[in-house]
């Protein structure tokens, strides 16, 4: 079971694994109310149990032990070149090795760690880590909904890791040279994985997605948010920056609100590549609920000068008896990306 609390919504996925391969047996999403998750952080708890409980009768889950995912600004992930030691004897060192490398005291942090490579520094053996910092408050807080909803979670993933279980390329061969770099949009954060062959370069948390635009509408139009989001997905990113479809007051929103949000994206990028040792960028892929935006997929591959596709996390799963007809599924495959990497992350 992989649980998702995003801003708008919580999501869950429920698989079986088999010698087959994964099987997606059960999907389902219940709205939070406003105010409840900021940012992709918890506030308010009881109402986040509330929500967990109504999607977990209503879908008819089968288990009540899960996989819980954080992503918001109080997860530090930093690339950091660590003495080389044994991963457990890394491992149990993490607090001592890494204060400089945080924002925050180690006492208060859940630290991780995830290998990447080996190398050499003025002859020391080194290991390259992703070193990931999670605020001891935040996690418990999103624990606390979880128990509060009658729940279990035996692991606290990383949502971008899960992005990357549910959406990367890999080649068993090793032959793959270039980096992917796979973006997920949400309400208002949006995970950045660049990985090559399955190994995890980059991540980037950023904290906006697709309300930050429907918000723009609503503010711009005077309407309600649920009438500006069916405005925006109406509307379009326009074929070239600065320039909206129409001269509508909602195309000009959501062309400069959209504008920012490919900016944010290809600067982060941009970021990764002027890193020591990045890998050339052989292509984007994007999903949530976010990347519907009309034209977005064609602004960032202009942006970027990369190939744009949009993600496709059912492709590698078998469809078991979930009660979504095919038409319902091809409508939440976007949102099933986060959810599935999660309940992945039990077999890896």
């Amino acid at each position: 079971m992989g649980l998702d609390i995003g801003t708008s919504g919580v999501r869950a996925a429920e698989l079986s694994l088999g010698k087959h391969g994964a099987t997606l047996e059960r999907f389902g999403q219940v709205a939070l109310p406003p105010g409840a998750v900021r940012d992709g952080e918890v506030i308010d708890s009881d109402a986040v149990a509330e929500a967990i409980k109504h999607l977990w009768r209503s879908v008819k889950f089968s288990a009540k032990k899960v996989v819980l995912g954080v992503a918001n600004q109080k997860v530090i992930v930093r690339q950091v070149d660590l003495p080389w030691l044994p991963l457990d004897e890394l491992r149990s060192s993490l607090a001592y090795q890494v204060q400089d490398f945080i924002p925050m005291p180690v006492e208060n942090a859940i630290l991780d760690f995830h290998p990447v490579e080996e190398l050499e520094v003025d002859g020391r053996r080194m290991l390259r880590v992703l070193l990931v910092a999670a605020a001891r408050d935040m996690v418990t807080t999103h624990l606390d909904a979880v128990t509060k909803a009658g729940l279990n979670a035996s692991q606290v993933d990383l949502t971008p890791f899960a992005v990357l279980r549910s959406l990367a390329t890999v080649d068993n061969f090793g032959a793959m040279a270039d980096a992917e770099a796979l973006v997920e949009v949400g309400s208002k954060v949006t995970n950045i994985v660049v990985h090559q062959n399955g190994v995890p370069r980059f991540v980037r948390v950023l904290l906006m997605g697709g309300d930050n635009v429907t918000e723009a509408v609503a503010e711009r139009m005077g309407v309600p948010f649920e009438e500006a989001a069916g405005i925006k997905h109406q509307g379009s990113l326009g074929t070239v920056p600065g320039v909206a479809t129409s001269e509508h007051p909602a195309d000009r929103v959501i062309e400069s609100s959209g504008h920012m949000f490919v900016e944010e994206v290809r600067g982060s990028l941009d970021y990764y590549l002027a890193q020591p040792g990045s890998v050339p960028l052989r292509r984007i892929v994007v999903s949530g609920g976010g990347a519907r935006l009309g034209g977005l997929a064609q602004r960032l591959a202009l942006a970027t000068r990369l190939p744009v596709d949009p993600a496709s996390p059912l492709s590698s799963l078998k469809v078991g008896k979930t009660g979504l007809t095919d038409e319902q599924l091809t409508f939440v495959e976007p949102l099933v990306t986060v959810p599935v990497g999660l309940a992945m992350g039990v077999a890896s």
